[in-house]
């Protein structure tokens, strides 16, 4: 990637991977549980982490806390939320401030209110009234109607993550992320489409199953078999990249796995409580799917058993790899 940004020192990780680290908002399927264990897979001399799905950007965050890059990229498809992360890098005092009048103004009808934000947002997509309504609504479950407009409703027993945690959040990201991010607004294929030698992706589309259904939690749906005509490309480039996909929530797969020719390591995550069983009054464990291109098992030295269709568990794999 060629940026004009000031470079950052990369360096050894000098902290425990499961250290704090600041998160902008709540995001249903943000990875910030589990970065520790996507991290270990980082090369050593990862010039540029580009998130095309960057949703939170807990990876990028986690990361740049951990020194593991000199540089970012983050895109998304959604336009709302790629404004509010340039807010959240480039104006975050403005941003805090602006939150904290609408949460003070929240009281004493939280309910009455959030609608209100709401429908002032669709009008008027301003970065600010998202943060507010992610703030609010249930488990960060985003969801959009067919129309593109934001339609979740609030979690009432709560008032939404307070101003004081909200801008210690949010400078902090800005403290990691501040002239060294590049943000864009785009296709997957077209970020990621940049990546050079030195950089690393890492992508975590939407669920197969939660694109083209009445949910509509996303702006945008994924096709299984362009995604995978997609990462067959990356490969032939020798892009080194890193993809959560599908996964198993108390016995239940969710989706297709990746097929075996193109040539994945492919790992799996214990990621704890399912925060969809956990809506809906359950206590299933969700195992998540971890898949290395060819070219980052490479630079990784990592051998080629445990390819796409394995059932490897991940922690036997980080042994084996030690």
């Amino acid at each position: 990637m060629r940026f004009r940004l000031e470079p950052g020192k990369i360096g050894a990780m000098k902290t425990p991977l499961s250290m704090s680290v600041p998160h902008p908002f709540p995001y249903q399927g943000s990875k910030r549980g589990i970065a520790g264990h996507i991290l270990r897979y980082f090369p050593a001399d990862v010039e540029c982490l580009i998130e095309p799905f960057c949703g939170a950007g807990a990876i990028s965050i986690a990361a740049a806390s951990h020194r593991l890059a000199k540089r970012f990229v983050l895109n998304d498809l959604n336009r709302p939320l790629m404004d509010l992360w340039a807010e959240i890098i480039e104006r975050p005092e403005r941003l805090v401030a602006q939150y904290e009048r609408l949460w003070l103004a929240q009281h004493p009808d939280r309910k009455d209110y959030f609608f209100r934000i709401r429908r002032e947002f669709n009008s008027t997509r301003q970065p600010h009234h998202l943060l507010y309504l992610l703030a609010r609504i249930v488990k960060g479950s985003v969801r959009y109607s067919a129309e593109g407009s934001f339609n979740q409703s609030a979690d009432n027993r709560r008032s939404g993550m307070r101003p004081d945690t909200m801008r210690k959040n949010i400078l902090g990201v800005s403290r990691l992320l501040a002239k060294k991010t590049a943000l864009s607004c785009g296709d997957f294929q077209e970020a990621a489409g940049k990546a050079e030698a030195g950089d690393v992706v890492y992508m975590d589309p939407p669920y197969q199953g939660t694109s083209f259904t009445r949910d509509h939690r996303y702006c945008n749906g994924l096709a299984y078999d362009d995604f995978v005509d997609a990462l067959s490309e990356m490969n032939r480039k020798d892009v080194s990249y890193i993809v959560s996909y599908d996964g198993i929530t108390g016995g239940k797969t969710h989706g297709k796995q990746l097929p075996a020719r193109l040539s994945l390591r492919h790992l799996h995550i214990h990621a704890g409580r399912s925060s969809q069983a956990t809506l809906l009054g359950g206590n299933d464990e969700t195992i998540e799917s971890l898949y290395l291109s060819p070219a980052l098992a490479d630079r990784k030295n990592i051998g080629n058993a445990g390819i796409a269709g394995s059932t490897a568990d991940e922690g036997q794999q980080r042994l084996a790899l030690a």
